[in-house]
């Protein structure tokens, strides 16, 4: 039997559709396709799912497929728009990509900027952002806080790209869980008026292979697969949980007046101690649902231990076996600065107090000058 269908592809995810192995990506059952329009809009069983029932289905891409992908993108000559996350930027930054892009230009787009709060200074977070990507050798020729949801800034991302995209191709990259794929459909309907071409979902690793997008110049706009990256919060997080990691309401900022002494729990997941200084307000910027818990310092380890999964939940009872332990970084700032979780959040914490924070090993905790 023929495993692929004369080069044709799911509109939703990107791969090739086959009829032949239903854990391979591009599946559709051969009945299915056959009463399929092979000119309209077809989409592959996975894809169909994931839309209509919110299933998810497994399907493996290697790193040598990224490597691959990044390899490409490299050998372009093309507008690179590198999507990240706002709430976790080293864990969605794509490790090495400023030695695939070459001279292309970058654009740096921070995702999910419609859940900040008023209070936020965006001129900071805009700032922050380039900072941290000059750090990891990235030069971004500008960066832009959109909303992939609510739709906010997409003119003004539009209006940059056609700045300096030169009749070029774009290619749209960015890790897992970023919005990378819901920012392209905002793009689309913004061009064309259509809405949703492109499946989307908190799950990571929803688009399978590089999506094309025509422009008006005979051009693409290119969207690529997300590229895995092991260290991100959502990787450790059940499908029920995610939406702690993808916030979509305005976050609440939280107040606690600690003591010296006293531990704050951010349900399992990570872990807050205020360990020298005078008694002050610490502020938590993270999802509203999040569960935070307080307890004495010296208890703290006691606690966790026979707590997790029950009272500090997520992770979920049948998740704590294959929960990593938490690793501790302790920071003394000499101004007011963020504590920050990668993909979680961050608490904001006056100057001259010795903290510490605790992620899942392999999740960074970092301080930074305060946004608020």
């Amino acid at each position: 039997m023929e495993t692929i269908t004369n080069e044709i592809y799911c509109i939703g995810c990107g791969a090739k559709l086959q009829t032949t192995d239903p854990t391979a990506a591009g599946y559709l059952p051969a009945a299915t396709l056959a009463k399929a329009d092979p000119e309209g809009e077809i989409y592959c069983q996975r894809c169909f799912r994931l839309r209509h029932y919110n299933e998810i289905a497994d399907v493996e891409l290697t790193d040598d497929d990224f490597l691959r992908l990044l390899n490409a993108i490299g050998e372009s000559n093309a507008l690179i728009v590198n999507v990240v996350d706002i709430f976790d930027f080293n864990g969605s930054v794509i490790p090495g990509l400023h030695r695939f892009v070459g001279n292309n230009p970058v654009i740096l787009v921070g995702n999910k900027a419609d859940v900040l709060p008023s209070s936020l200074n965006r001129k900071k977070l805009t700032s922050w952002l380039t900072q941290q990507a000059h750090a990891q050798g990235l030069r971004p020729v500008e960066t832009i806080l959109t909303s992939a949801k609510k739709g906010t800034a997409v003119d003004d991302l539009l209006a940059t790209i056609e700045k300096y995209r030169e009749h070029r191709d774009v290619f749209v990259v960015g890790v897992t869980n970023t919005g990378k794929s819901t920012l392209i459909n905002r793009v689309i309907k913004q061009l064309t008026g259509v809405s949703d071409l492109i499946t989307t979902s908190r799950f990571p690793g929803t688009t399978l292979d590089r999506i094309e997008i025509p422009l008006d110049d005979g051009q693409s706009l290119i969207d690529t697969p997300g590229i895995i990256h092991r260290h991100q919060m959502a990787h450790f997080l059940g499908a029920k949980d995610l939406q702690l990691v993808s916030p979509t309401k305005v976050i609440r900022p939280k107040v606690y007046q600690l003591n010296p002494g006293q531990t704050l729990f951010l349900a399992g997941l990570a872990r807050f101690d205020f360990i020298q200084g005078q008694k002050s307000g610490f502020t938590v910027y993270a999802d509203n649902q999040l569960l935070i818990h307080r307890t004495k310092l010296e208890n703290a380890d006691a606690f966790y231990a026979k707590h997790r999964g029950d009272i500090l939940n997520p992770p979920r009872p049948e998740e704590v076996a294959d929960f990593p332990d938490l690793a501790r970084f302790e920071f003394t700032p000499k101004q007011k600065s963020d504590l920050v979780f990668a993909g979680l959040g961050w608490i904001t914490v006056p100057a001259g107090q010795t903290v510490a924070g605790y992620a899942p090993k392999g999740v960074d905790v970092l301080i930074r000058p305060a946004l608020v």
